[in-house]
């Protein structure tokens, strides 16, 4: 249809009032500007369809639209911004298609910006909560910008666990984008351990679960450093398990060159708690610290606690040993404590409580002795006064 411009609010009007009176198909020649005057009405589709018959020869041409439509592509031309005073001939079908053309665009591209972001701010959550921080923004957006089938962002670190040699990490953050949509997953992440220098790295590659039970960095770290930590992890059917796990650095667990997890079940029988309190560490004496104290040793962390033997206090390491149902134990150089020593801390510890039994039972043993005397005496004064 091809109207005036300056004829579109008359027309939308004179449109708009036709359909109140239950019309809801126009007829009209494409090939003349089509005005009020030039225009039909009518209330079936079949009676605009018999006019257009009627009125099309081989000079004129005529064709039906539905009144809402007309309406609705008025209103996209005076809603479009054009100065609709003017006098100049528009093809108002056209104009109101493209128009609809490029809002669809907009939305679409303002959909995916929406996604987009989404999707950027589910994957920082991802690399916060597995313990790579808040840094990875600008990268993240950059090779999604890219749209790169996969990318890689490398992670340089140093950890140090509390103690004095520093170990290097080199970590390779591994996304990937879906099959399906323009979603990035972050899938596993790759760490080379280097402890010296000059000497190749211990290499591993930890997976990123859809729920919290995936290995953090500082969890993969305490893992290729020999110790265990405790996780919360889900079967395939969905139930809710727990479990220690240790790396096996005499086994590989595929192709790759991944070592194998060792699991420690929960039937497995290990009690860390039980296991602490078998020696006389302070920090088990007030809940909070106690409480710090399992949820560091869960981790797999080396924990510094105090020791008191006979009294004395002493700074000393330990570590969780699922395996053997135990505790391992260090001194302030990491030397392993080893078992015949814990055993003399809690002899040293039975010896004293051995000796306060003693100094207990001496002083009842004299309390006793001394009463029979007192009663003699006692005697004698009341014999003496009869």
């Amino acid at each position: 249809m091809t109207i005036n411009i300056a004829d579109a609010e008359m027309l939308s009007s004179y449109a708009e009032e036709m359909a109140s009176y239950g019309h809801r198909y126009a007829a009209f020649s494409p090939d003349q500007i089509t005005d009020s005057d030039t225009i039909e009405f009518f209330r079936t589709s079949f009676d605009a369809q018999e006019y257009c018959f009627v009125m099309t020869n081989d000079v004129d041409y005529f064709k039906s639209m539905p009144i809402e439509l007309l309406i609705g592509d008025l209103k996209i031309l005076m809603q479009s911004g054009i100065d609709i005073s003017c006098n100049e001939a528009l093809d108002l079908t056209a104009f109101a298609r493209l128009e609809r053309e490029k809002k669809e665009l907009l939305e679409n591209n303002l959909n995916i910006n929406i996604m987009n972001q989404k999707n950027l701010e589910y994957l920082k959550d991802q690399l916060k909560y597995t313990g790579f921080g808040e840094t990875f923004e600008a990268e993240l957006k950059e090779n999604m910008q890219r749209g790169d089938k996969d990318f890689k962002i490398i992670h340089n670190g140093i950890m140090n666990n509390g103690v004095p040699n520093k170990d290097t990490l080199t970590v390779e953050l591994n996304f990937k984008k879906s099959d399906q949509t323009d979603m990035y997953f972050f899938n596993s992440y790759h760490v080379n351990l280097q402890k010296e220098e000059n000497k190749p790295g211990l290499e591993q590659t930890f997976y990123i679960n859809k729920d919290s039970s995936s290995i953090t960095l500082k969890e993969a770290y305490n893992l290729m450093e020999g110790r265990s930590i405790n996780k919360d992890l889900k079967t395939k059917e969905g139930e809710l398990y727990n479990v220690w796990l240790k790396m096996d650095f005499k086994e590989a667990a595929d192709s790759n060159g991944n070592f194998k997890l060792s699991h420690y079940h929960q039937n497995y029988g290990y009690d860390l708690q039980a296991s602490l309190e078998k020696h006389s560490i302070k920090e088990l004496n007030t809940p909070k610290y106690k409480e710090d104290l399992l949820s560091s040793l869960k981790k797999g962390n080396l924990q510094s606690v105090t020791f008191v033997i006979g009294g004395v206090e002493s700074k000393q390491y330990v570590e969780a040993n699922p395996q053997f149902k135990t505790l391992n134990v260090y001194d302030v150089n990491f030397q392993r404590i080893n078992h015949r020593e814990s055993k003399e801390e809690k002899k040293s510890e039975s010896e004293n409580q051995s000796v306060s039994k003693e100094q207990k039972k001496n002083i009842d043993a004299d309390s006793d002795s001394s009463e029979p005397e007192n009663k003699k005496n006692n005697k004698k004064s009341k014999s003496h006064s009869i």
